[in-house]
């Protein structure tokens, strides 16, 4: 939840940084979860500002965070200068440095801040629609494409953070300690993930193996993580704290997981949960219309096995939480995370009765010249 502006002292923040103008107004923006956000409005013709605290409860090494960001926004800047694009600074980020030259600042209550420049006349999509989805899709894996030579290696900012294995040592944790007692009543729902366990954990064994690789992505696709222009198109992705090193399907599994459920993760009424095959095709289209120049075969055979891992993920980790006693996520109600759980585990069978219409339409999308118009 935002902090209520009168609790922060804006103007000995905004000193620290390179700004330019007056400050006419500080208002919220958005409603991102984890960090708090706001709108430098400024007087005059100068740009307007962003100004974000950034959650180090989450993101704990923050100079690594800003790290990774600096080298994934100047190399996104030197692909769109070297490809001669218009408009350059409306499609990428830029972070306005602090005094230090540091990007962030940290103020003396241990709290970290940082600045980028306002995007002028773009707006945040909130609907997944089949053709919202094609657009994302078709930027993220624009987004790993254009990071698939980053010059230097960059850091995991949230460690493991889409680990299976991890995951699933996690839940054998959790059913061995049985700490709030409830393993009985969901002795059922282990059995059948025990069943996949193996299965699912492919991705790291792979890696290990050396026939998977791992990419920059931006692990965490939602479609209100880019912004648009007035006329529709996409500018630019944003909220780059999770850009680091992980599997494809990270980007590809994660937005399906979301977007191609008709309902949200929570819904108790699992009639309601079922895979949906339109938003599929779309974001599919999209996002191999960008990335499947650089994907290799192995990553391409297993986009199906991804959008099962991230429901079959999810429910790991919501039973993980009940099992523990609800330490990790907020719950609205006693029985919130088994809903989860039982919400993503239908999803994930929904999702498997679709393993050879998805084979089928990916192979389908390959053979064609163009994907999309």
């Amino acid at each position: 939840m935002t902090a209520m502006l009168h609790d922060i002292d804006t103007a000995s923040i905004l000193a620290q940084f390179e700004i330019q103008g007056m400050v006419k107004e500080v208002k919220p923006l958005g409603n991102g979860l984890i960090n708090d956000t706001y709108r430098i409005v400024t007087e005059g013709t100068v740009p307007d500002y962003v100004l974000q605290r950034i959650n180090n409860a989450i993101f704990q090494d923050v100079d690594l965070l800003q790290h990774n960001i600096e080298v994934v926004t100047a190399h996104i800047r030197h692909k769109l200068e070297a490809a001669a694009a218009d408009d350059i600074n409306r499609k990428v980020l830029r972070f306005v440095p602090a005094h230090d030259g540091k990007t962030y600042y940290r103020d003396e209550a241990g709290r970290y801040w940082r600045v980028m420049v306002f995007i002028p006349d773009s707006v945040t999509r909130e609907a997944v629609t089949p053709q919202s989805a094609c657009d994302c899709g078709m930027a993220f894996g624009h987004f790993e494409k254009m990071l698939v030579d980053v010059p230097e290696p960059l850091g995991e900012t949230i460690p493991d953070f889409h680990n299976m294995e991890l995951r699933w040592r996690q839940l054998c944790d959790a059913i061995k300690n049985n700490a709030a007692g409830r393993l009985n009543e969901v002795r059922a729902i282990v059995e059948e993930l025990e069943r996949d366990a193996g299965e699912m954990c492919q991705a790291e064994r792979l890696y290990r193996e050396g026939r998977l690789p791992k990419r920059i992505c931006h692990c965490d696709t939602k479609v209100n993580n880019m912004l648009f222009d007035q006329q529709g198109q996409v500018l630019c992705v944003i909220d780059l704290d999770t850009v680091m090193p992980s599997f494809i399907f990270s980007d590809y599994g994660d937005f399906l997981r979301t977007g191609a459920n008709f309902t949200a993760e929570d819904d108790p009424d699992l009639s309601r949960v079922g895979f949906n095959e339109e938003i599929f095709k779309a974001f599919t289209t999209g996002y191999l219309e960008s990335a499947r120049e650089f994907l290799t075969p192995i990553e391409v055979e297993l986009l199906p096995y991804a959008v099962a891992l991230f429901p079959f993920m999810q429910c790991v980790r919501f039973l993980t939480d009940y099992l523990n006693g609800d330490t990790y996520y907020k719950i609205k109600y006693p029985t919130h995370n088994l809903d989860r759980t039982r919400n993503q585990l239908a999803l994930y069978r929904d999702v498997r009765r679709h393993d050879q219409m998805m084979a089928d339409f990916i192979h389908s999308l390959l053979n064609q010249t163009t994907l999309t118009t």
